[in-house]
């Protein structure tokens, strides 16, 4: 039996349907485990930053390790916000040609374009419609590819904010060995000397800046590096006003170049001997951590070697000129 063939607007209005569909399923909002109020299991980098300030100020000192990973998940989340902002204008953009659709005669406005004109003016017309059509599938091209690019921003944000989750447990983990260290330290003040070791003299060209501000444990072991390795250039210590540990005298550089300059071949290797005699002393002279290279090893987790850090823009905040050490 022979159907009739439905009207052109009819038969429009199907072949709309799957589109409408899709573009309906466009629309919906996408879901996040990122920072979900209603996610219990999942802690936020709020609550995170929370707990690693607590942990500082039971260490009175910075956690230089966490720095790292809380601004990548910050970072993240700048990024997923911009996408989210844009995916929502793009949203109500192709929302409205829906709602045109629906609300005008059930026509696509590229048909009624050409159904109404005059037949002298149909070619005009028809390309004008040519037009439209490609604008609203750009868009909704663009709406496609800002879905893709949101889900990929909230992996990348739910998996930073899993590496510094993952971090502060292992800080906290370690909390009962770096409180027993302090305490230990606290009580011994200045580390016991090296056998054998360390019995040069300090030269005055040593004597950098809050040099007389360095506390006991971190003046005895930078006056043993020095007399076991010499000073290339001036070692800084006190830094007023400073939030880590260059403010409490418990740090100091071990400079091997000036003005941000790459170290010579051979300074480069004496940054690297005096790294690996901080390492291979650090229970003795009580060091908490060593930066070098744009890489941190703590004393607190030893296991996990030298740890790769943020590139923080410059050779120097970057540690390629100069060893940073800090004693408990």
């Amino acid at each position: 039996m022979h159907r009739p063939t439905p009207p052109p607007h009819k038969r429009r209005r199907a072949l709309l349907l799957p589109c409408l569909a899709a573009a309906a399923a466009l629309l919906l909002p996408a879901t996040s485990s990122y920072a979900d109020p209603e996610d219990d299991e999942k802690p936020s980098l709020e609550e995170l930053n929370e707990r690693a300030e607590s942990l500082e100020e039971e260490y009175d000192t910075e956690l230089v390790q966490y720095e790292d990973a809380k601004d990548d998940a910050e970072k993240a989340q700048k990024r997923l916000e911009k996408v989210e902002d844009e995916l929502g204008r793009y949203r109500e953009d192709v929302a409205g040609l829906a709602a045109a659709q629906y609300m005008s005669s059930g026509l696509d406005p590229t048909v009624e374009v050409v159904m109404s004109s005059a037949p002298q003016n149909m070619l005009d017309n028809a390309a004008m419609a040519s037009q439209v059509s490609a604008n609203h599938s750009e868009r909704v091209v663009d709406l496609v590819d800002l879905r893709e690019k949101r889900e990929d921003a909230v992996d990348k944000a739910d998996g930073k904010l899993e590496d510094a989750e993952e971090l502060v447990e292992d800080l906290e983990s370690q909390r009962d060995e770096v409180l027993a260290k302090i305490e230990k330290y606290e009580e011994e003040q200045v580390p016991a000397p090296a056998g054998g070791s360390g019995t040069g003299s300090i030269p005055a060209s040593a004597q950098g800046w809050g040099w007389d501000g360095a506390s006991p444990r971190m003046a005895a072991i930078r006056d043993e590096i020095v007399r076991e390795f010499g000073a290339p250039y001036p070692v800084g210590c006190l830094r007023p006003g400073d939030s880590g540990d260059h403010g409490s005298g418990r740090a100091c550089d071990f400079m091997m170049s000036s003005g941000g300059a790459t170290p010579s071949a051979s300074n480069q290797q004496l940054g690297q001997q005096i790294a690996d005699y901080a390492q291979a002393n650090a229970d003795r002279l009580g060091v908490m951590y060593i930066i070098w290279e744009q890489r941190i090893w703590h004393s607190a987790n030893p296991g996990a070697g030298w740890e790769m850090m943020n590139d923080r823009g410059s050779i120097t905040a970057n540690h390629y000129d100069h060893v940073h050490i800090s004693s408990y």
